[in-house]
């Protein structure tokens, strides 16, 4: 029998987000508005350390592993390492967050490598406003991403859109035209609160419910969760092919369900994206042989995972912005 990795709280954790960069190249204005810049010399995961690192979450029930960053795939070898995760029997999906600007060139390759899910970022569907929120002029080559990966077989694509007031939410209708005959999960996440974010926080937050009030009144109704689903409240229609998902960590017992742990690109365990500065995995994961004691490090980690991160209190820990820890 597989162990699991399980809280104080009696959560099962079968989710884990690995960044293995923080490197992004689009300037997005709630992330990282004035581009990426290096902090120091960093030293991400390399394949043979993401390889470990990723077998012992798989030897501790894990089931589903996210791909994250910055925009993971920058890295040269991004296809190697969904190979490298693919090793593992019991990891049954392989996703990744991506700005989708590589996709309509590499998406038949990730899906060879074994890439089974894939949400993309597209936070408008006016290329001007795109350019505006992103500062790249690249919403095209996005849109042609998302085509050439239901041309390699995905039968469905999330959509990650951030929530912004009066920027994006004035234009739902338009999204929903757009899902109406896609099989695209169309994601709202609220924005959240970030170290070096704050301005933008009260400029442009507004919340998720005033989007979930608006389906429900045009008859979308909320579909069951499955454990290894990320934290999305998804609603369907029986005239669309599309689904909406509602992102709300704002929202009372958000943290209720959590059953996901976090892995920066540089080898911390984090044990929530707003906690503290994580816990070391690195020096267990330079050579192989340290499996046993890599897994008891997790389970020991687990002790100290809090109820609930105090995002509605203003604490958005030490986080400055997503891109570091990957979201």
């Amino acid at each position: 029998m597989t162990e699991q990795l399980t809280d104080p709280f009696a959560r099962k954790f079968y989710y884990l987000r690995l960044s293995v960069t923080d490197v992004c190249n689009f300037r997005c204005n709630y992330c990282l508005p004035d581009g990426y810049k290096p902090n120091g010399h960093k030293s991400f995961l390399s394949l043979g350390e993401i390889r470990r690192v990723t077998r012992a979450f798989a030897q501790l029930g894990t089931e589903k592993i996210r791909l994250t960053g910055g925009e993971p795939t920058m890295r040269r070898d991004f296809t190697d390492i969904v190979a490298a995760i693919r090793e593992n029997e019991n990891i049954r999906t392989i996703a990744v967050t991506t700005n989708g600007y590589r996709m309509a060139r590499d998406i038949r390759d990730w899906r060879a490598a074994g890439l089974s899910a894939v949400n993309v970022s597209v936070d408008s569907l006016d290329p001007r406003q795109f350019h505006a929120i992103t500062g790249q002029d690249k919403f095209m080559q996005v849109m042609s991403g998302i085509d050439a990966a239901f041309e390699a077989g995905f039968e469905k694509v999330k959509v990650n859109v951030v929530l912004m007031k009066n920027v994006n939410d004035i234009h739902l209708p338009a999204f929903l035209n757009w899902i109406k005959d896609r099989p695209i999960q169309l994601r709202f996440i609220e924005l959240m609160e970030t170290g070096d974010g704050s301005d933008v926080f009260r400029r442009f937050h507004i919340s998720g419910n005033v989007i979930r009030a608006r389906l429900l009144q045009a008859g979308w109704q909320q579909v069951a969760r499955a454990r290894s689903d990320g934290p999305a409240q998804v609603f369907s229609h029986p005239d669309y092919q599309g689904e909406i998902g509602l992102i709300m960590p704002y929202e009372k017992d958000f943290c209720q369900s959590c059953n996901r742990l976090r892995v920066s690109a540089v080898g911390n365990l984090h044990l929530c994206l707003f906690g503290e500065q994580g816990i070391t995995l690195r020096d267990l994961l330079a050579e192989d042989g340290h499996d046993a004691e890599l897994k008891a490090r997790l389970q020991r980690a687990l002790q100290h995972k809090r109820e609930t991160h105090f995002l509605h209190q203003g604490d958005s820990g030490i986080t400055p912005n997503l891109s570091v820890i990957g979201g």
